[in-house]
């Protein structure tokens, strides 16, 4: 029964944080991310880490992420496939040249500093997502745009990450052309299904004599593209983050975005920060303290620089440039999982992995208070009238 006791304690200390973050000024989710820290193993060892808090972690980030497509303007994001592409190509070329730079100096090989470099690629919006939600943010251009370029961070990232496997002889040998075919595999399937299966399934069984029909096969739906994504090699999340946008596209629209909510925020997603601040260990951290400082600068600002020019080059003002840039920065579970496969691979050092985690943190944690810092007032002022 203890798995009922850490519900309670996870869903207690992230309202309540999330509440003083507010107080504070800050958006709730940092609160949120904080309360994962404090409770975790790195401070008061209430909540450890096990399959329980992962299943439920996994549930809350497709959750979150199905929520952003249900809102996400499918026309926006169409008129802004060029800034997206821009700012994850920004995104990915920066943070690449200067983690690979970083490690070399720092003193690890040609071959683990060429992972640390692509590790830094990767982009989780899922926390970039929860603040621009109470920002009321998610629906403006920079807000689609920063979806629209984590899409393709994802796809960008997961193919090199096959090329460097495969090239360096780790996994996979020989079957780039098949890697390749799938990922394209995965969006022609979803676009075919997304367009002529969905609203006719949405339609016919939501006239099932059961309860809550539309409700359970949107989440079915929900789970097919995620299982699918994963089978494909696509991130889970941007499975999810399909399944929305394919839903948003019919007359059910509304009641799903308007039941799912409370399912995601009240259980699912409140253990999905939580599991962030537990992979914390501050255990022999004092040896690599420089390498983690200095990796977790350049993480943040080439990510930071790389986006913002992207998006400035794409017609942005400096200001929006850099809130898009800001909406890119944290890695969150992308990143861990990638790092979690170069440490299988002999990739990354094993006694790099804490720092390197820390780092994923790190990123993390700076990505809600930097997003509010700089989104453009008017959409801050807006968010605020709306309240």
């Amino acid at each position: 029964m203890m798995f009922i006791l850490s519900l309670a304690i996870i869903i207690a200390s992230t309202k309540l944080a999330g509440d003083l973050s507010v107080r504070l000024g800050q958006p709730s989710v940092l609160g949120k991310l904080i309360a994962g820290i404090i409770i975790g193993p790195a401070v008061l060892n209430w909540i450890q880490p096990g399959p329980f808090i992962d299943d439920f972690a996994e549930l809350g980030v497709l959750l979150l992420m199905f929520i952003a497509g249900l809102e996400t303007d499918l026309d926006q994001l169409k008129r802004n496939w060029k800034a997206s592409f821009a700012v994850a190509v920004g995104g990915i070329i920066l943070p690449f040249i200067g983690g690979y730079g970083t490690s070399l100096a720092l003193g690890l090989s040609s071959s683990q500093s060429l992972f640390v470099g692509l590790l830094l690629c990767a982009t989780s919006v899922s926390i970039s997502v929860q603040t621009l939600k109470e920002m009321d943010a998610l629906h403006t251009r920079e807000g689609t745009t920063i979806l629209g370029a984590a899409v393709v961070d994802d796809v960008i990232v997961v193919l090199l990450l096959a090329v460097m496997m495969s090239v360096l002889g780790t996994s996979e040998s020989g079957t780039l052309s098949i890697i390749f075919a799938k990922k394209a595999l995965f969006f022609l399937v979803i676009l075919i299904v997304s367009w002529l299966v969905v609203p006719f399934i949405m339609k016919k069984l939501s006239l099932l004599h059961v309860t809550e029909p539309v409700m359970s096969t949107a989440l079915i739906l929900l789970c097919f593209y995620a299982y699918f994504a994963e089978k494909m090699g696509v991130a889970g999340i941007i499975g999810a983050f399909a399944a929305g946008i394919a839903i948003s596209q019919t007359a059910f629209k509304h009641e799903v975005e308007k039941k799912v909510e409370p399912i995601a925020y009240t259980l699912f997603v409140p253990v999905f920060f939580v599991s962030i601040g537990l992979h914390i260990r501050f255990e022999g951290l004092g040896s690599q303290i420089g390498f983690l400082l200095l990796l977790t600068a350049v993480a943040i600002a080439a990510k930071l620089i790389g986006g913002a020019l992207g998006a400035r080059m794409t017609g942005f003002g400096t200001r929006s440039a850099v809130a898009i840039g800001a909406g890119m920065v944290s890695r969150g579970e992308v990143a861990l999982i990638i790092a979690a496969s170069g440490l299988e691979a002999k990739l990354l050092p094993d006694n790099y992995f804490t720092s390197v985690v820390l780092l994923v943190i790190v990123t993390t944690l700076v990505t809600p208070p930097l997003l509010k810092a700089v989104f453009p007032r008017k959409q801050l002022e807006r968010a605020a009238e709306g309240k």
